[in-house]
């Protein structure tokens, strides 16, 4: 067939890869131009520099305009894919091909529709994410499923363990898509829409730490933002600190959360859950820490004694 691909980031990479090693004929490829935007400077392989390396003509865009609508009529596709495109395309866009579009989208849809569907997976305690090829259509990640692809979490994988994983389907999941709607067998399933979850973009403030929070949901926090992503954070003595590494801790610990306890093993526990001052929450146990200045420490080197607490604010 021949294919447009509308792809950007790792993502956008890997499904170009794919489709240049198919026996599928990519005609062009759309994309954004590079971003300094925090999220969007990791997992940052450039779509653009594939495409041009296989003398495949390229389209910078950061959103369709009347100039990319007349470029798709003359490209005349038979089906659009779309990873990691962000943002909206309008139906004259995703119904031009007789085949439509196909977008791929790293959830178990429809769960964890919209932005960063893993890390929102890891940090809520799902039990799986994946990848799922779908129909696109005018709303966001709703079309009908062709297939899907799952991924178990488990209890110390981080968002990087879990991306790459999902990155890995690409391949199986886009080809036995296409190969099932180009030979007509193809299954389209409409979605439960009642079990849609939908998520927002994350921003650097949602790693901010609420000692609130249980320490298992921080111990998955502190996972879902670990290196390259903007790490869960906290302020002490009026200076932010990144957690590195952390676990849930082995007692139980009654008081204030943030409250900075403890020695436990080789890190410092942190009071820290709903209703603390009851005296049935386990602690996070802080084990590594990064200072504003850059520097990683053991938590032990850090805290060099219990006392004090640990803010949301300086």
């Amino acid at each position: 067939m021949r294919v447009v691909l509308f792809g950007y980031q790792t993502w956008g990479h890997k499904t170009l890869e794919t489709l240049l090693k198919s026996r599928h004929d990519v005609v062009a490829v759309v994309t954004h131009p590079v971003s300094e935007q925090a999220y969007e400077s990791i997992w940052s392989d450039s779509v653009e520099d594939l495409a041009r390396d296989h003398g495949v003509e390229v389209h910078l865009a950061k959103r369709p305009d009347g100039v990319l609508v007349d470029k798709l009529r003359q490209w005349a596709p038979d089906i659009i894919v779309a990873n990691n495109w962000r943002t909206w395309l309008p139906p004259e866009i995703f119904a031009m091909p007789r085949y439509g579009t196909v977008n791929l989208h790293d959830s178990l849809l429809p769960a964890f529709t919209g932005f960063s569907p893993v890390i929102w997976a890891l940090i809520s305690g799902a039990a799986e994410t994946g990848l799922t090829a779908h129909r696109m259509d005018g709303e966001l990640d709703t079309g009908d499923v062709i297939t899907q692809r799952a991924v178990p979490i488990g209890p110390t994988d981080t968002s990087t363990d879990l991306v790459e994983a999902t990155i890995e389907l690409i391949p199986e999941v886009l080809l036995d898509a296409l190969e099932s709607i180009e030979n007509g067998t193809a299954t389209w399933t409409p979605q439960d829409l009642s079990k849609r979850t939908f998520f927002h973009k994350r921003h650097e403030s949602d790693s901010c730490i609420d000692w609130t929070w249980s320490a298992e949901d921080l111990d998955r926090l502190v996972r879902a933002m670990s290196d390259p992503y903007p790490n869960a954070y906290t302020f002490h003595k009026g200076q932010r600190i990144r957690i590195i590494a952390a676990h849930v801790s082995d007692g139980i610990y009654g008081g204030t959360p943030g409250r900075i306890f403890i020695k436990e093993g080789t890190g410092m526990v942190i009071v820290c859950g709903p209703d603390a001052h009851r005296g049935t929450n386990h602690g996070l146990v802080i084990d590594r820490v990064r200072t504003e200045g850059g520097d990683d420490l053991d938590a032990l080197d850090y805290f060099v004694t219990g006392g004090g607490y640990l803010t949301p604010t300086a």
